[in-house]
């Protein structure tokens, strides 16, 4: 196998052999301090990515949810996208424009790359300015989270660029963290296997703290579809070249490293993620591709000095924060024994073609990218003023994207004449015919705050931030939020903000391509959300919340075809308007026992022919029940019902099916003392459940079948 499996296991059993030796406090178990709280309580926990600020979420000025360290044990949940997966009216979906990555649906927002969602860890965005979304089949394991904090809704006036849809702030353990020092294993279907250990310990003034996890599968080979682009081709032009029917490339292996240092003044995060062999689902042009793979390298470091930290009226800080992020991807975009109509630009071209070219062992595109952020802020709290706290940020960013490109294809390498081109690859990379132009850009902005109590019971806060784009120019973004706490029981929210996202460097700079031009002209997407929330505690273990939303975006960029070509253009060609509801109920009738459910429902139209927009959920229901039916035994079970998805109006096929996935966990905790034995059942009733594709793959793409895993997991001090 790889590198990273043949160094993972070693380094970990060297790793646990050095906690071993270390004394730490030993602290409650997160699953126990989660469900020990009643409703009331769960309430008054702080949360940051509302305002910047420590705020109790229940009168947080967002639509807001926290999942702890112990629901996400509890579910028995292995990464980041199964967590999400239980937030009301957010879906994780499957983009048909990138490798199958993740799509996290929210209120209607559904786009191939995905971009108007931002994802924070500890604070610090992780993009890769390529496509303006997250790293290219970005799983992340579970181990080394403490809690998830997602707002539904534009966050643009705390976090600037992308946060148009929604935020998700990953928090990762680190030494304040109440957790025990912990080993674990979980087996599973599909030839999956996961590591992880987690511990801390405090030396002179600093505590540490250090969270590995290494996980690897090959993939469900019954993900099977039954056509694909390179059917079309065969049926067309005389071929037999396809792979299908065959499975979807799922496999993968990735290594997932924190390190946390904190004294009284000083945070230091350091992350390592490195995703090797993943396979690359549908295909980069959505051709089977079994072959085909993407290899990926991102490290961050991010640390904060807190400069007079609780001496008087003002908090200030600083904060520097660098990612680095490394892809190499492999494509066999279509596959060996592939017969081509090929332009004179050496590209695919049905309508003029200079000839036809048979390809032996392939059409091969090998891109690639370098990509940094860096980014300095200073954030200065002021809390003087009677029923005031003033939040004032500073800040700047750069980003770089260098690109590099491998193949036997394209403007360079042919000219459509050759009758065969083998699988030998041209580097086009420091050339005119890269498919990117390497590029940079320039952020700076500033943002004020002012969160004030104007009585006990009526909360006001405003802000605003203005970003300077040294590509597209300045973006002003206000938002406001009127928090009442009608009585004990009800507490409501009016909530208004405004968001935008930057273009991507590939929607601006991408060239040489067959299908997706970019276009330096592109002004950025801008959206105006209206919310109304209405939280109803009936007593201190029942409560309910429903929110009411309405939003209008515009200028949403698309790839529109060009006149007489074929290729498509990026242009800020669409507007959106969308309105719908999130309900949400929360029970404890006994301690021992949690039920909560959720409907959402969402109505987005695009606003010119007033067609729904295609692929995105219209609603959702789920359920989560977690029992301690016996000292020590914990049943948890998920229903998620997935429905209401419409085809685009220029997609013949019918309605996407909607379907029902169930989820159990059963834990047995202390079968020996500190260790723990759970069995995970995903998809129970082996339900034939799909997400959308764009057509050129039959029968849409199908989510994993029913798996089975089983976790053991030891506790040590």
């Amino acid at each position: 196998m790889r590198v990273i499996r043949n160094q993972t296991i070693p380094l970990a059993l060297a790793l646990a052999g050095l906690a071993s030796g270390v004394t730490a406090e030993p602290g409650a178990r997160s699953s126990d301090d989660f469900y020990n709280l009643s409703l009331a309580e769960l309430g008054q926990i702080e949360i940051s990515i509302a305002t910047g600020n420590s705020t109790p979420l229940d009168r947080a000025p967002a639509t807001a949810t926290v999942i702890s360290a112990g629901e996400i044990q509890a579910m028995g949940a292995r990464t980041l996208n199964d967590v999400l997966e239980t937030v009301p009216g957010l879906h994780v979906s499957l983009s048909s424009l990138s490798r199958l990555d993740s799509i996290y649906s929210i209120r209607g927002i559904h786009t191939g790359f995905n971009p108007q969602v931002l994802l924070l860890m500890n604070g610090v965005p992780v993009q890769s300015s390529l496509q303006g979304s997250r790293p290219s089949l970005f799983r992340f394991p579970v181990a080394s989270i403490e809690r998830v904090e997602v707002i539904r809704g534009p966050g643009s006036a705390i976090y600037g660029a992308d946060a148009y849809a929604g935020v998700i702030n990953v928090i990762t353990k680190d030494p304040s963290a109440d957790t025990n020092n912990e080993m674990g294993v979980r087996v599973g279907s599909f030839d999956s296997k996961d590591v992880w250990l987690q511990t801390a310990t405090q030396t002179q003034d600093w505590g540490i703290a250090f969270n590995l996890a290494y996980q690897e599968s090959n993939g469900d080979g019954d993900r099977q579809v039954n056509a694909d682009l390179q059917s079309t081709l065969d049926t067309a032009l005389g071929t037999n070249a396809s792979l299908a029917p065959g499975p979807l490339s799922t496999r993968y292996q990735l290594l997932d490293t924190h390190l946390a240092l904190n004294s009284e003044q000083m945070k230091i995060n350091l992350w390592s993620w490195i995703s090797e062999d993943a396979g690359i689902g549908a295909g980069g042009a959505q051709a089977l591709d079994v072959a085909g793979e993407d290899d990926s390298t991102l490290w961050m470091v991010d640390a904060t000095y807190h400069l007079n930290e609780g001496q008087g009226e003002w908090d200030n800080s600083v904060r520097v924060s660098y990612l680095y992020y490394d892809l190499q991807s492999q494509f066999n975009l279509l596959p060996p024994g592939t017969l081509l109509p090929i332009g004179s630009d050496g590209n695919l071209n049905f309508t003029a073609p200079a000839g036809m070219v048979l390809f032996p062992d392939g059409l091969i595109g090998n891109p690639g990218q370098e990509s940094t952020d860096a980014q300095a802020e200073f954030v200065s709290i002021y809390s003087g003023w009677e029923a005031h706290r003033l939040r004032l940020a500073v800040g700047a960013k750069k980003q770089t994207l260098d690109a590099r490109e491998y193949k036997n294809f394209g403007p360079g390498v042919i000219d459509g004449t050759e009758g065969i081109v083998s699988g030998k690859l041209t580097d086009v990379s420091d050339t005119e015919y890269v498919f990117l132009e390497n590029g940079s850009r320039n952020v700076r902005y500033v943002s004020v705050q002012d969160e004030w109590q104007i009585i006990s019971d009526l909360q006001l806060t405003a802000g605003v931030r203005y970003d300077d784009y040294s590509d597209f120019g300045g973006t002003t973004n206000p938002r406001i939020a009127l928090v009442w706490a009608n009585n004990d029981n009800l507490t409501s929210k009016l909530l208004y903000g405004s968001a935008f996202r930057a273009p991507s460097f590939t929607e601006q700079h991408a060239k040489n391509n067959p299908v997706a031009l970019g276009n330096p002209n592109l002004e950025p997407e801008q959206i105006d959300t209206l919310e109304l929330s209405f939280n109803y505690l009936f007593n201190r273990d029942l409560q309910s919340t429903l929110t009411l939303f309405s939003y209008q975006a515009r200028d949403m960029i698309e790839f529109i075809p060009d006149d007489m070509a074929t290729t498509k253009t990026a242009q800020n060609i669409r507007n959106q308007n969308g309105d719908g509801f999130e309900w949400e109920i929360n029970w404890k009738p006994i301690t021992q026992l949690h039920l909560s459910g959720s409907y959402s429902q969402q109505d987005a139209r695009d606003e010119i022919n007033d067609t729904r927009i295609p692929d995105a959920p219209g609603q959702q229901f789920k359920t989560d029940i977690n029992w301690e039916f016996h000292s020590n035994w914990i049943l948890h079970g998920q229903l998620n019902w997935v429905g209401d998805r419409h085809r685009a109006t220029s997609d013949p096929r019918a309605d996407i099916d909607d379907y029902t996935l169930l989820n159990l966990t059963l834990r047995r905790k202390n079968i020996l003392p500190e260790l723990d034995l759970s069995l995970t059942l995903r998809n129970v009733a082996d339900e034939n459940a799909y997400e959308p594709s764009s057509g050129e793959i039959a029968g849409d793409y199908p989510l994993e079948s029913r798996s089975t895993w089983l976790e053991i997991t030891y506790q040590f001090n």
